[in-house]
């Protein structure tokens, strides 16, 4: 007797969770038990369904897919979570990554390859699109004064969104002070001397975007 994946689809689109819903469920050993249309109902969902494999999206309205991992994470440790989006920046993988995503994968994967994601995923097993692997390889390669913190990313993604010091810090809960500390070392790491410089460096590299 097959052994059924239980599996909550996360997407804030009707069409792509419908999609994915009916792609899933020809597959004889997928069991789709749930849809979210953002992170807050993910959270809620999976508490209450307790799935084998969530797929989650990272931008949605209300709570990202970043911050769902996060608090599914803190509900259930163990939680296997696959992101599955079509952004790949550095940011976006860096951010899902260390919240604690299972595997990252981009929505132009090949079912077959997909599939084969989320079964490996429900065994435990870290999954992640190629060219997601080759950036996340080119990175942990990369010289250490080159390489961004995660807290460092967001204060420059605020920045580049024409937040001051003084908002970043309202922002993020942290003093004016702490915001011109990670300045500075912003400006070490990227080579660079000035605010403008940063964010023009960073978005060029993909560490950083604006379209979220």
């Amino acid at each position: 007797m097959t052994v059924s994946i239980r599996i909550l689809i996360t997407d804030d689109h009707p069409v792509v969770r419908e999609g994915l819903a009916g792609m899933l469920a020809g597959q004889p050993d997928f069991k789709v038990v749930g849809l979210a249309e953002d992170g807050q109902t993910a959270v809620a969902l999976h508490h209450s369904l307790a799935p084998d494999v969530t797929l989650m999206d990272l931008r949605m309205p209300g709570l990202d897919g970043v911050g769902a991992i996060e608090a599914i994470k803190a509900q259930e440790p163990a939680a296997h979570i696959l992101v599955l989006t079509t952004y790949d920046s550095d940011a976006d993988i860096l951010r899902a990554i260390e919240a604690g995503a299972t595997g990252y994968l981009l929505k132009d994967t090949p079912r077959e390859e997909l599939f084969r994601a989320i079964r490996a995923a429900a065994a435990g097993e870290s999954v992640l699109a190629p060219t997601v692997a080759a950036l996340l390889l080119t990175r942990m390669r990369a010289p250490a004064e080159e390489s961004l913190s995660s807290r460092e990313i967001e204060v420059l993604q605020l920045v580049a969104r024409g937040s001051s010091n003084k908002e970043v810090g309202q922002t993020l809960h942290i003093s004016t002070a702490t915001v011109k500390t990670h300045l500075i070392h912003i400006y070490n790491k990227l080579g660079v001397a000035d605010r403008t410089s940063a964010v023009t460096t960073a978005l060029e590299r993909g560490i950083i975007t604006l379209d979220r």
